[in-house]
Protein backbone atom coordinates (compact mmCIF):
# COMPACT_ATOMS: atom_id res chain seq x y z
CA UNK A 1 0.00 0.00 0.00
CA UNK A 2 2.85 2.79 0.85
CA UNK A 3 4.16 2.09 -3.16
CA UNK A 4 0.34 2.88 -3.93
CA UNK A 5 0.78 6.28 -1.52
CA UNK A 6 4.02 7.27 -2.21
CA UNK A 7 7.83 7.48 -0.35
CA UNK A 8 6.24 9.85 2.30
CA UNK A 9 3.42 7.34 3.60
CA UNK A 10 6.61 4.90 4.49
CA UNK A 11 6.52 5.32 7.99
CA UNK A 12 4.70 2.04 9.85
CA UNK A 13 1.75 2.53 11.86
CA UNK A 14 1.03 0.74 15.48
CA UNK A 15 -2.44 -0.63 16.31
CA UNK A 16 -4.53 0.04 13.80
CA UNK A 17 -3.71 2.13 10.91
CA UNK A 18 -5.94 4.17 8.66
CA UNK A 19 -4.71 4.94 4.42
CA UNK A 20 -6.85 5.76 1.73
CA UNK A 21 -6.48 5.54 -1.88
CA UNK A 22 -7.57 7.83 -4.54
CA UNK A 23 -9.87 6.40 -7.01
CA UNK A 24 -10.34 7.43 -10.73
CA UNK A 25 -12.99 6.17 -13.17
CA UNK A 26 -12.35 7.07 -16.54
CA UNK A 27 -15.69 6.61 -17.76
CA UNK A 28 -17.46 8.61 -15.62
CA UNK A 29 -14.57 11.04 -15.31
CA UNK A 30 -15.15 10.71 -11.47
CA UNK A 31 -13.45 10.37 -8.29
CA UNK A 32 -13.97 8.40 -5.02
CA UNK A 33 -11.62 7.16 -2.03
CA UNK A 34 -11.06 3.42 -1.32
CA UNK A 35 -10.21 3.51 2.91
CA UNK A 36 -7.61 1.27 3.57
CA UNK A 37 -7.15 -0.62 7.61
CA UNK A 38 -4.10 -2.28 8.28
CA UNK A 39 -3.94 -4.37 11.21
CA UNK A 40 -0.54 -4.71 13.37
CA UNK A 41 0.64 -8.66 12.75
CA UNK A 42 -0.07 -8.80 16.95
CA UNK A 43 -3.09 -10.40 18.25
CA UNK A 44 -2.88 -8.16 20.77
CA UNK A 45 -4.47 -5.58 18.54
CA UNK A 46 -7.41 -7.56 17.16
CA UNK A 47 -9.60 -6.21 18.93
CA UNK A 48 -9.33 -2.83 17.32
CA UNK A 49 -10.88 -4.87 13.99
CA UNK A 50 -14.16 -3.57 14.95
CA UNK A 51 -13.43 0.14 13.97
CA UNK A 52 -12.58 -1.06 10.32
CA UNK A 53 -15.06 -3.94 9.39
CA UNK A 54 -18.88 -3.07 10.99
CA UNK A 55 -21.86 -5.17 10.06
CA UNK A 56 -22.66 -2.08 7.73
CA UNK A 57 -19.77 -1.81 5.72
CA UNK A 58 -19.09 -5.30 5.26
CA UNK A 59 -20.71 -6.00 2.05
CA UNK A 60 -18.37 -3.71 0.35
CA UNK A 61 -15.13 -5.06 2.06
CA UNK A 62 -12.73 -6.98 0.73
CA UNK A 63 -9.94 -9.06 2.49
CA UNK A 64 -6.61 -9.03 2.35
CA UNK A 65 -4.39 -11.58 4.41
CA UNK A 66 -0.24 -10.78 3.60
CA UNK A 67 2.48 -13.26 4.25
CA UNK A 68 5.68 -12.60 3.91
CA UNK A 69 7.89 -14.95 1.69
CA UNK A 70 11.13 -14.48 3.09
CA UNK A 71 10.38 -16.39 6.08
CA UNK A 72 8.03 -19.43 4.53
CA UNK A 73 7.75 -21.07 7.25
CA UNK A 74 6.05 -18.51 8.71
CA UNK A 75 3.05 -17.99 5.77
CA UNK A 76 1.08 -21.30 6.94
CA UNK A 77 0.38 -20.29 10.58
CA UNK A 78 -0.11 -16.52 9.68
CA UNK A 79 -2.61 -17.26 6.83
CA UNK A 80 -4.64 -19.54 8.96
CA UNK A 81 -4.24 -17.23 12.21
CA UNK A 82 -5.49 -14.12 10.73
CA UNK A 83 -8.28 -16.04 8.60
CA UNK A 84 -9.72 -17.47 11.93
CA UNK A 85 -9.43 -14.03 13.82
CA UNK A 86 -11.52 -12.34 10.98
CA UNK A 87 -13.65 -15.72 11.15
CA UNK A 88 -14.17 -14.49 14.51
CA UNK A 89 -14.93 -11.43 14.17
CA UNK A 90 -17.73 -11.71 11.55
CA UNK A 91 -19.59 -14.04 13.29
CA UNK A 92 -19.77 -11.70 16.60
CA UNK A 93 -21.24 -9.15 13.98
CA UNK A 94 -24.98 -8.41 14.58
CA UNK A 95 -26.10 -9.21 10.72
CA UNK A 96 -29.70 -11.18 10.32
CA UNK A 97 -28.65 -14.90 8.99
CA UNK A 98 -30.56 -14.33 5.72
CA UNK A 99 -28.81 -11.51 5.21
CA UNK A 100 -25.07 -13.65 5.90
CA UNK A 101 -26.65 -16.14 3.31
CA UNK A 102 -27.23 -14.13 0.59
CA UNK A 103 -23.85 -12.59 0.62
CA UNK A 104 -22.24 -16.38 0.95
CA UNK A 105 -24.55 -17.26 -2.48
CA UNK A 106 -23.75 -14.16 -4.06
CA UNK A 107 -19.85 -14.53 -3.59
CA UNK A 108 -20.35 -18.36 -4.49
CA UNK A 109 -21.60 -17.79 -7.95
CA UNK A 110 -19.03 -15.28 -8.49
CA UNK A 111 -16.90 -17.75 -8.32
CA UNK A 112 -18.27 -19.94 -9.90
CA UNK A 113 -19.19 -17.90 -13.19
CA UNK A 114 -15.16 -16.92 -13.68
CA UNK A 115 -14.06 -17.39 -17.24
CA UNK A 116 -10.59 -16.53 -18.54
CA UNK A 117 -10.59 -13.13 -20.02
CA UNK A 118 -10.61 -13.36 -23.88
CA UNK A 119 -8.27 -11.23 -25.91
CA UNK A 120 -9.68 -8.32 -27.58
CA UNK A 121 -12.93 -8.64 -24.99
CA UNK A 122 -14.56 -5.13 -23.76
CA UNK A 123 -16.86 -6.43 -21.15
CA UNK A 124 -16.00 -7.30 -17.42
CA UNK A 125 -13.68 -10.81 -17.62
CA UNK A 126 -16.05 -12.13 -14.62
CA UNK A 127 -19.10 -11.66 -16.55
CA UNK A 128 -20.16 -14.03 -19.39
CA UNK A 129 -22.51 -11.38 -20.34
CA UNK A 130 -26.37 -10.39 -19.58
CA UNK A 131 -28.40 -13.62 -18.91
CA UNK A 132 -31.37 -14.61 -16.45
CA UNK A 133 -30.95 -16.13 -13.19
CA UNK A 134 -32.04 -19.16 -14.27
CA UNK A 135 -29.72 -19.69 -16.83
CA UNK A 136 -26.93 -18.91 -14.67
CA UNK A 137 -28.13 -21.77 -12.27
CA UNK A 138 -27.54 -24.42 -15.33
CA UNK A 139 -24.34 -23.37 -16.36
CA UNK A 140 -22.71 -23.24 -13.04
CA UNK A 141 -19.84 -25.68 -12.29
CA UNK A 142 -20.07 -27.52 -9.41
CA UNK A 143 -17.57 -26.85 -6.73
CA UNK A 144 -14.72 -29.59 -5.43
CA UNK A 145 -15.03 -30.99 -2.39
CA UNK A 146 -12.47 -28.61 -0.72
CA UNK A 147 -13.38 -25.51 -2.07
CA UNK A 148 -15.51 -22.75 -0.30
CA UNK A 149 -15.83 -24.93 2.78
CA UNK A 150 -15.06 -21.80 4.71
CA UNK A 151 -16.97 -18.96 2.86
CA UNK A 152 -16.55 -15.61 4.16
CA UNK A 153 -19.27 -13.79 2.25
CA UNK A 154 -16.58 -11.22 1.30
CA UNK A 155 -14.02 -11.57 -1.45
CA UNK A 156 -10.38 -12.35 -0.02
CA UNK A 157 -7.22 -11.50 -1.61
CA UNK A 158 -3.77 -13.53 -0.46
CA UNK A 159 -0.20 -11.16 -1.13
CA UNK A 160 3.03 -12.98 -0.97
CA UNK A 161 5.35 -10.07 -0.43
CA UNK A 162 8.99 -10.03 -0.97
CA UNK A 163 9.35 -12.82 -3.27
CA UNK A 164 12.99 -11.33 -4.33
CA UNK A 165 13.86 -13.16 -1.58
CA UNK A 166 13.15 -16.68 -3.16
CA UNK A 167 17.45 -16.47 -4.95
CA UNK A 168 18.49 -15.72 -1.07
CA UNK A 169 16.25 -18.71 -0.09
CA UNK A 170 18.17 -21.08 -2.24
CA UNK A 171 21.49 -19.80 -1.83
CA UNK A 172 21.13 -19.51 2.60
CA UNK A 173 18.66 -22.15 3.32
CA UNK A 174 19.34 -24.77 -0.13
CA UNK A 175 15.91 -24.30 -1.15
CA UNK A 176 15.08 -26.08 -5.06
CA UNK A 177 12.26 -26.02 -7.30
CA UNK A 178 10.47 -28.55 -5.05
CA UNK A 179 10.62 -26.34 -2.09
CA UNK A 180 8.97 -23.11 -3.89
CA UNK A 181 6.10 -25.79 -5.57
CA UNK A 182 5.65 -27.08 -2.03
CA UNK A 183 4.95 -24.03 -0.72
CA UNK A 184 2.78 -22.78 -3.60
CA UNK A 185 0.58 -26.17 -3.33
CA UNK A 186 -0.46 -25.32 0.05
CA UNK A 187 -1.20 -21.73 -0.27
CA UNK A 188 -3.33 -22.56 -3.34
CA UNK A 189 -5.26 -24.99 -0.81
CA UNK A 190 -5.79 -22.36 1.33
CA UNK A 191 -6.92 -20.34 -1.11
CA UNK A 192 -9.50 -22.39 -2.37
CA UNK A 193 -11.18 -23.20 0.97
CA UNK A 194 -11.97 -19.09 0.85
CA UNK A 195 -12.71 -18.53 -2.45
CA UNK A 196 -9.60 -16.05 -2.74
CA UNK A 197 -7.27 -14.81 -5.16
CA UNK A 198 -3.60 -15.45 -4.58
CA UNK A 199 -0.65 -13.03 -6.01
CA UNK A 200 3.02 -12.96 -5.15
CA UNK A 201 4.50 -9.13 -5.07
CA UNK A 202 7.83 -7.34 -5.24
CA UNK A 203 8.20 -3.89 -3.88
CA UNK A 204 12.14 -4.27 -4.53
CA UNK A 205 11.81 -5.42 -7.95
CA UNK A 206 8.43 -3.96 -8.55
CA UNK A 207 6.96 -6.94 -9.97
CA UNK A 208 2.89 -7.29 -9.51
CA UNK A 209 2.12 -3.95 -7.71
CA UNK A 210 0.12 -2.64 -10.62
CA UNK A 211 -1.56 -5.59 -11.24
CA UNK A 212 -2.48 -5.72 -7.31
CA UNK A 213 -4.34 -2.43 -7.69
CA UNK A 214 -5.96 -3.13 -10.47
CA UNK A 215 -7.24 -6.59 -8.96
CA UNK A 216 -8.46 -4.78 -5.78
CA UNK A 217 -10.17 -1.86 -7.67
CA UNK A 218 -11.72 -4.29 -9.79
CA UNK A 219 -13.06 -6.37 -7.07
CA UNK A 220 -14.34 -3.34 -5.68
CA UNK A 221 -15.48 -0.77 -7.64
CA UNK A 222 -16.32 -3.76 -10.26
CA UNK A 223 -13.56 -1.52 -13.05
CA UNK A 224 -13.02 -3.92 -16.12
CA UNK A 225 -10.05 -6.52 -15.49
CA UNK A 226 -8.39 -8.40 -18.30
CA UNK A 227 -5.12 -9.96 -17.26
CA UNK A 228 -5.18 -14.39 -16.75
CA UNK A 229 -4.01 -16.21 -14.32
CA UNK A 230 -0.12 -16.26 -14.36
CA UNK A 231 1.39 -19.15 -13.02
CA UNK A 232 5.01 -19.76 -14.83
CA UNK A 233 7.67 -17.58 -13.07
CA UNK A 234 7.26 -18.49 -9.04
CA UNK A 235 8.06 -15.58 -8.49
CA UNK A 236 5.52 -13.68 -9.82
CA UNK A 237 2.46 -15.97 -9.54
CA UNK A 238 -0.98 -14.69 -10.05
CA UNK A 239 -4.31 -16.58 -9.48
CA UNK A 240 -7.56 -14.86 -9.85
CA UNK A 241 -10.45 -16.11 -7.71
CA UNK A 242 -12.61 -18.89 -9.40
CA UNK A 243 -9.61 -20.19 -11.97
CA UNK A 244 -7.72 -22.47 -9.72
CA UNK A 245 -9.09 -25.79 -8.76
CA UNK A 246 -7.03 -29.54 -7.32
CA UNK A 247 -6.33 -30.70 -10.99
CA UNK A 248 -4.44 -27.61 -11.46
CA UNK A 249 -2.63 -27.48 -7.73
CA UNK A 250 -2.16 -31.84 -8.86
CA UNK A 251 0.16 -30.08 -11.82
CA UNK A 252 2.90 -29.25 -9.14
CA UNK A 253 2.90 -32.31 -7.37
CA UNK A 254 4.91 -33.69 -10.58
CA UNK A 255 7.78 -32.32 -9.19
CA UNK A 256 7.74 -33.32 -5.90
CA UNK A 257 10.59 -35.97 -5.33
CA UNK A 258 11.49 -35.75 -1.56
CA UNK A 259 7.91 -35.19 -0.18
CA UNK A 260 4.34 -35.94 -0.93
CA UNK A 261 1.52 -33.95 -1.16
CA UNK A 262 -0.10 -34.26 2.39
CA UNK A 263 2.83 -34.28 3.86
CA UNK A 264 2.56 -31.49 6.73
CA UNK A 265 4.12 -28.11 6.01
CA UNK A 266 5.68 -27.63 8.66
CA UNK A 267 7.39 -30.70 8.44
CA UNK A 268 9.05 -29.62 4.86
CA UNK A 269 9.36 -26.21 5.20
CA UNK A 270 11.48 -25.96 8.39
CA UNK A 271 12.61 -22.89 10.51
CA UNK A 272 15.90 -22.82 10.31
CA UNK A 273 17.96 -22.61 13.63
CA UNK A 274 19.16 -18.69 14.93
CA UNK A 275 22.85 -17.93 14.09
CA UNK A 276 24.41 -16.02 17.58
CA UNK A 277 26.10 -13.07 15.83
CA UNK A 278 29.57 -13.54 17.40
CA UNK A 279 30.78 -11.03 15.50
CA UNK A 280 29.07 -8.20 16.99
CA UNK A 281 30.39 -8.64 20.07
CA UNK A 282 33.70 -6.24 21.27
CA UNK A 283 36.05 -8.50 22.55
CA UNK A 284 38.85 -6.47 25.45
CA UNK A 285 42.21 -8.08 25.83
CA UNK A 286 42.98 -7.89 29.57
CA UNK A 287 45.62 -6.04 31.56
CA UNK A 288 48.90 -7.70 31.51
CA UNK A 289 49.33 -7.01 34.85
CA UNK A 290 46.48 -8.45 36.17
CA UNK A 291 46.84 -11.39 33.93
CA UNK A 292 50.46 -12.19 35.25
CA UNK A 293 48.66 -12.08 39.11
CA UNK A 294 46.25 -14.08 37.86
CA UNK A 295 48.75 -16.67 37.07
CA UNK A 296 50.60 -16.27 40.22
CA UNK A 297 47.79 -16.59 42.59
CA UNK A 298 46.58 -20.13 40.28
CA UNK A 299 50.34 -21.05 40.20
CA UNK A 300 50.64 -20.95 44.49
CA UNK A 301 47.67 -23.12 45.03
CA UNK A 302 49.25 -25.62 43.18
CA UNK A 303 50.82 -28.61 45.37
CA UNK A 304 54.53 -28.47 45.64
CA UNK A 305 56.44 -31.06 42.42
CA UNK A 306 59.00 -33.11 44.10
CA UNK A 307 62.73 -31.60 42.64
CA UNK A 308 65.82 -33.76 42.91
CA UNK A 309 67.39 -32.11 46.00
CA UNK A 310 64.45 -33.75 48.06
CA UNK A 311 65.66 -37.07 46.12
CA UNK A 312 67.37 -40.13 48.27
CA UNK A 313 71.38 -39.48 47.90
CA UNK A 314 71.62 -43.01 46.98
CA UNK A 315 69.61 -42.87 43.89
CA UNK A 316 70.19 -40.97 40.96
CA UNK A 317 67.58 -38.92 39.45
CA UNK A 318 66.66 -42.06 36.95
CA UNK A 319 66.70 -44.16 39.51
CA UNK A 320 70.05 -45.68 39.23
CA UNK A 321 72.41 -46.22 42.47
CA UNK A 322 74.88 -44.77 42.97
CA UNK A 323 78.16 -45.19 45.68
CA UNK A 324 77.45 -44.96 48.62
CA UNK A 325 79.31 -42.20 50.29
CA UNK A 326 81.03 -40.95 47.40
CA UNK A 327 80.53 -36.91 47.67
CA UNK A 328 80.17 -34.43 44.57
CA UNK A 329 82.86 -31.82 43.82
CA UNK A 330 83.46 -29.63 47.10
CA UNK A 331 83.79 -26.53 45.68
CA UNK A 332 79.80 -26.28 44.16
CA UNK A 333 77.48 -25.24 46.70
CA UNK A 334 74.06 -26.96 46.60
CA UNK A 335 71.44 -24.28 44.77
CA UNK A 336 68.50 -25.49 46.75
CA UNK A 337 68.43 -25.43 50.75
CA UNK A 338 68.37 -28.78 52.79
CA UNK A 339 64.52 -28.98 54.13
CA UNK A 340 65.84 -32.32 56.33
CA UNK A 341 68.76 -34.27 58.31
CA UNK A 342 68.33 -37.59 57.99
CA UNK A 343 69.97 -39.81 60.63
CA UNK A 344 73.66 -41.15 59.29
CA UNK A 345 73.97 -44.49 58.41
CA UNK A 346 76.84 -46.49 60.28
CA UNK A 347 77.80 -48.50 57.17
CA UNK A 348 77.74 -45.03 54.93
CA UNK A 349 80.08 -43.76 57.96
CA UNK A 350 82.69 -46.77 57.80
CA UNK A 351 82.97 -46.56 54.02
CA UNK A 352 82.99 -42.66 54.05
CA UNK A 353 85.98 -42.84 56.40
CA UNK A 354 87.73 -45.75 54.78
CA UNK A 355 87.60 -43.88 51.34
CA UNK A 356 88.65 -40.59 53.03
CA UNK A 357 91.81 -42.65 54.49
CA UNK A 358 92.53 -43.97 50.84
CA UNK A 359 92.50 -40.57 49.52
CA UNK A 360 94.93 -38.93 51.98
CA UNK A 361 97.42 -41.58 51.46
CA UNK A 362 97.44 -40.97 48.12
CA UNK A 363 97.22 -37.10 48.44
CA UNK A 364 100.28 -37.57 51.15
CA UNK A 365 102.31 -39.85 48.08
CA UNK A 366 101.40 -36.86 45.62
CA UNK A 367 102.51 -34.10 48.23
CA UNK A 368 106.03 -36.04 48.87
CA UNK A 369 106.77 -35.55 45.46
CA UNK A 370 105.94 -32.68 44.58
CA UNK A 371 106.81 -30.58 47.99
CA UNK A 372 106.67 -31.02 52.28
CA UNK A 373 103.67 -31.93 53.87
CA UNK A 374 102.73 -28.26 55.03
CA UNK A 375 103.47 -27.69 51.43
CA UNK A 376 100.40 -25.20 50.29
CA UNK A 377 99.34 -28.26 48.61
CA UNK A 378 98.69 -30.53 51.69
CA UNK A 379 97.06 -27.60 53.03
CA UNK A 380 94.37 -27.45 50.17
CA UNK A 381 93.55 -31.15 50.58
CA UNK A 382 92.67 -30.46 53.97
CA UNK A 383 90.40 -27.84 53.17
CA UNK A 384 88.54 -29.96 50.95
CA UNK A 385 88.57 -32.43 53.08
CA UNK A 386 86.95 -29.95 55.88
CA UNK A 387 84.50 -28.48 53.13
CA UNK A 388 83.32 -32.61 51.71
CA UNK A 389 81.61 -33.06 55.50
CA UNK A 390 84.38 -34.72 56.79
CA UNK A 391 85.15 -35.28 60.56
CA UNK A 392 87.74 -33.92 62.71
CA UNK A 393 89.07 -37.53 63.27
CA UNK A 394 90.39 -38.17 59.71
CA UNK A 395 93.03 -35.27 60.57
CA UNK A 396 94.62 -37.36 63.01
CA UNK A 397 94.69 -40.02 61.01
CA UNK A 398 96.51 -37.57 58.03
CA UNK A 399 99.07 -36.82 60.46
CA UNK A 400 99.58 -40.53 61.42
CA UNK A 401 100.21 -41.43 57.83
CA UNK A 402 102.57 -38.33 57.25
CA UNK A 403 104.69 -39.70 60.15
CA UNK A 404 104.47 -43.45 58.61
CA UNK A 405 105.51 -42.20 55.21
CA UNK A 406 108.80 -40.71 56.79
CA UNK A 407 110.24 -44.31 57.95
CA UNK A 408 112.04 -46.74 55.27
CA UNK A 409 109.19 -49.57 55.78
CA UNK A 410 106.25 -47.60 55.89
CA UNK A 411 105.29 -48.50 52.56
CA UNK A 412 104.14 -52.08 54.08
CA UNK A 413 100.27 -51.75 54.72
CA UNK A 414 97.63 -55.22 55.10
CA UNK A 415 94.05 -54.42 54.09
CA UNK A 416 91.78 -55.68 56.79
CA UNK A 417 88.21 -54.51 57.83
CA UNK A 418 88.08 -51.42 55.26
CA UNK A 419 91.39 -49.95 57.11
CA UNK A 420 94.97 -50.11 56.13
CA UNK A 421 97.23 -51.47 58.97
CA UNK A 422 101.00 -51.49 58.96
CA UNK A 423 102.39 -54.75 60.26
CA UNK A 424 105.36 -52.68 61.75
CA UNK A 425 102.09 -50.61 64.39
Amino acid sequence: MFSFLGAEHGKKGRGLEYLYLNIHDEDRDDHTRCNVWILDGDLYHKGLLKFAVSAESLQDTIAVFVADMSRPWTVMESLQKWASVLQEHIDKMKIPPEEIRDMERKFMREFQEYVEPEEGYQGSPQRRGPSSGQEDEHISLPLGENVLTHNLGIPVLVVCTKCDAVSVLEKEHDYREEHFDFIQSHIRKFCLRYGAALIYTSVKEEKNLDLLYKYIVHKTYGFQFTTPALVVEKDAVFIPAGWDNENKIAILHENFMTVKPEDAYEDFIVKPPVRKLVHDKELAAEDEQIFLMKQQSFLAKQPATPTRASESPARGPAGSPRTQGRAGPANVPSALPITSVKKPDPNIKNNAASEGVLASFFNSLLSKKTGSPGSPGAGGVQSTAKKSGQKPALTNVQEELDRMTRKPHSMHFIWKDGLWLSPLL
